[in-house]
């Protein structure tokens, strides 16, 4: 039976490390760190996240300055709005809640935050800087991934890890992150002919496709460590892209869906936070 890899109680670890190095810089310095959330239109889901965030930074101590814009704001006034942001040393951090409404420009929006501020990690910048390894700021999901693996001492330096998944979000910084800690690393995604039997060489397999159960026990070694980041609604329920139950009985530890990577994204966030108000201070980190 395998270790399952709490990631609440991990992100409740981090968030107490930033609740008291945030305490501390209030204390010494007079200042607190600051995290602006935009919310572009009225998306039921995207709400829910950023009432989520709000109510994080509100338990760590960050200032959370929120900014909920109509779905019809032209796109000029949200960029204003981001050049303000940008200019403001008040706000260290800052988030436009994805999606944004049929006909803006993501891209346009996410490369308008100062890369020192963008603590989701998805500028050019902050992403070429991560294929370097010089990443200040990476994006939270895949961090979280690593910081899991690193709090119950998963040996990476070495390890072949299996990355299922090539989106922007997840699995093209996963991959790289993964790289940068000497794992050997394959990424696998839903082109890739044979999945079963590259995924089954993987120490650590990392799934995230969104694709409800699609990891089934056959398809990995025994042993291996695996890591869980697809969330699909399957009626009322939340599944992982892993069929927990069956492969629970082949890997060495596993993580949860729900409680596991879901939590350690907003806790990566708050960490990010502090991470771009250290860097923008010129503290040690």
């Amino acid at each position: 039976m395998a270790t399952i890899i709490d990631g609440k109680q991990v992100a409740a670890s981090i968030k107490g490390e930033v609740a008291r190095e945030t305490a501390r810089i209030k204390e010494e310095r007079g200042e607190t760190v600051g995290l602006a959330v935009v919310l572009v239109g009225a998306d039921p889901a995207s709400q829910v996240y950023v009432r989520l965030k709000k109510k994080d930074c509100e338990e760590v101590g960050i200032t959370s300055f929120g900014y909920d814009l109509p779905a019809t704001t032209p796109m000029e006034e949200l960029l204003a709005l981001i050049d303000r942001l940008n200019a403001d040393p008040a706000v260290n951090g800052i988030l436009v809640q994805l999606p944004l409404p049929k006909g803006m420009d993501e891209d346009l929006v996410l490369d308008r935050i100062a890369v020192e501020k963008d603590v989701d990690g998805f500028h050019p910048a902050n992403v070429g800087l991560l294929s370097q390894k010089k990443a200040t700021l990476a994006a939270c999901t895949p961090a979280g991934c690593i910081e899991l693996l690193d709090r119950y001492h998963v040996p990476i330096e070495g390890a072949h890890a299996v990355v299922v998944g090539r989106s922007n979000i997840v699995g093209k910084p996963l991959a790289m992150m993964l790289i940068n800690r000497s794992a050997t690393v394959t990424v696998a995604h839903s082109r890739t002919r044979d999945l079963a039997s590259v995924t089954r060489q993987a120490d650590i397999l990392l799934a995230a496709v969104g694709k409800a159960k699609m990891i089934t026990a056959d398809m990995v070694k025994p042993g291996a460590v695996v890591i869980d980041v697809g969330t699909t609604k399957v009626g009322d329920k939340l599944c992982g892209d892993v069929d927990f139950d069956a492969v629970k009985e082949v890997a060495s530890a596993i993580t949860p869906v729900p409680g596991g990577v879901g939590p350690m994204t907003r806790a990566m966030l708050l960490a990010n936070t502090l991470t771009a108000y250290k860097a923008q201070r010129g503290l040690p980190r």
